[in-house]
């Protein structure tokens, strides 16, 4: 498929924004899919990737649940998540960062953009994923991952969109001037939940039904044009 802008809608001038990490920053939805493949094998199963669509951005034990229903194993989310994280620990730290996500955040930072990351992964996995790049994810002073304990629901719920939002210095910020990046169907629901805008950068064979109405949805980072929110144009 080529690069190209897939669609838009009505835009907001953005002061803060927040990212999300698996599948949009790091190509760690490739590694879950041989994860959950790995594990589906093991008994007889096949995960596929109408099973990984409504898998997407759901917090681990909610998606080791959906799993095991989806694929019929017979075992406990407990036994799924254990045999996942085998697996999971010896392929995150090779994940590599998607393309324009480094050029993206670096701008942001450069501009003086406030940036946050919210991720769904628990704190093990992503020092796991992150393995290679500290230098990359140092850039975020705000990190708000799936297993804080002032986290109450996973997406599509907005609960972490709105934990982040409270953890920027400017308290007072209105929801409609963050921006969320996001590549599920979940985390766009939790965006809008959050009554933010929200960028949806999806995995090419993603149902166009699920995209769920973001702000912009586009084939890659690298496509992203900030001026279009009134952030700061890229160099040329």
């Amino acid at each position: 498929m080529a690069a190209e802008r897939i669609s838009t809608k009505t835009i907001a001038s953005i002061s803060h924004v927040i990212f999300d990490m698996d599948g949009l920053l790091l190509d760690t939805e490739r590694i879950y899919t041989t994860v959950y493949e790995r594990v589906a094998a093991h008994y007889g199963k096949k995960y596929t990737w109408e099973i990984k669509e409504k898998l997407m951005g759901r917090p681990t034990l909610i998606g080791a649940q959906m799993a095991i229903e989806l694929m019929q194993l017979p075992i406990t989310p407990e036994v799924f998540i254990k045999e996942s994280q085998n697996i999971k620990d010896e392929l995150f730290p090779s994940a590599i960062l998607l393309p324009g996500a480094e050029k993206l955040v670096r701008h942001l930072v450069k501009h003086n953009i406030p940036i946050a990351l919210a991720s769904g992964s628990a704190t093990k996995d992503f020092h796991s994923k992150t393995t290679n790049h500290k230098d990359f994810f140092s850039l975020f002073p705000i990190i708000v991952l799936g297993d804080n304990p002032d986290l109450k629901h996973g997406k599509p719920a907005p609960d972490q969109f709105l934990l982040t939002k409270s953890k920027f210095k400017d308290t007072d910020v209105d929801s409609i001037n963050i921006l969320v990046f996001e590549d599920s169907p979940n985390g766009v629901l939790a965006a809008k939940a959050a009554g933010m805008n929200v960028v949806l950068v999806p995995d090419e064979r993603l149902d166009k039904n699920l995209y769920h109405d973001p702000s912009v949805a586009l084939i890659s980072l690298d496509h992203f044009q900030p001026e279009l929110f009134d952030l700061p144009k890229y160099d040329s």
